[in-house]
């Protein structure tokens, strides 16, 4: 049974050559190129993609940017609840070979892709150098909260006024968070932020640090980083 997790991300980089060899030096991935679409393995598991920035979003000056990946039933379904809820629906692709996927900006503007299919699977818990955790950042949580639940009937734990923990409702397991942030520090967009495991978050800033990444902050127990372009992602110890 499909249980509206995150399960997978990929990366729409301007320049893939460069981010790659940025990746596998920071998080010792290795890439392997289908038809243009780069998949990382960490030893035989993948862990993520990479492909090119389409044109479209080129066109647009969309910055670079990691895409969270949620598993749904039915993106036709999916898609359908969107729009009602007041979500953009960006793309939809029913015909691809690994199954169908389509791209959703929410009621703010946060982009996340739906997929239909059982071939994409690379989430851990507490593996070094995966996915490991997904957190929306937001300039309204209230309204961020209430078209996520009614989409995925997901559960919502308040832990401040401006902060939330989800939860499976089919397993209760934390899943994500969601988190309203000033402009100042989130910067002008709205959007769901990847956090990979590590071993040693010293080590791993050093290695960040050495292949032309930025430090943006450190927050208690993972720092947000970018890769040079307009990219961030977490880091946490684990």
């Amino acid at each position: 049974m499909i249980q509206n997790k995150f399960i997978w991300a990929d990366l729409s980089s301007y320049s893939p050559n460069k981010t790659k060899r940025f990746y596998e030096e920071v998080f010792n991935w290795k890439y392997y190129d289908n038809n243009y679409y780069l998949t990382a393995y960490k030893g035989n598991q993948e862990v993520v993609g990479l492909y090119q920035t389409p044109e479209m979003f080129q066109k647009m000056k969309m910055p670079s940017f990691w895409m969270s990946y949620i598993q749904v039933e039915s993106v036709v379904e999916t898609v359908n609840k969107a729009k009602e809820l007041g979500g953009v629906i960006e793309l939809i692709d029913l015909k691809n070979p690994i199954g169908g996927v389509a791209l959703i900006r929410d009621n703010l503007g946060a982009g996340f892709t739906i997929y239909e299919g059982n071939s994409l699977n690379s989430r851990t818990k507490s593996e070094p150098n995966t996915l490991i955790y997904n957190e929306l950042q937001v300039s309204n949580i209230e309204k961020a909260v209430e078209f996520y639940q009614k989409l995925f009937s997901w559960k919502v734990e308040w832990n401040s006024k401006f902060s939330v923990t989800i939860y499976c409702n089919k397993t209760n397991e934390e899943i994500a968070s969601i988190r309203q942030l000033d402009d100042s520090i989130r910067g002008k967009y709205e959007y769901w932020v990847c956090t990979f495991g590590v071993e040693n978050l010293d080590k791993t800033i050093n290695k960040i640090k050495k292949n032309q990444g930025i430090i943006v902050f450190n927050e208690d127990d993972k720092i947000m980083c970018s890769d040079g372009s307009e990219a961030f992602f977490y880091i946490q110890e684990i």
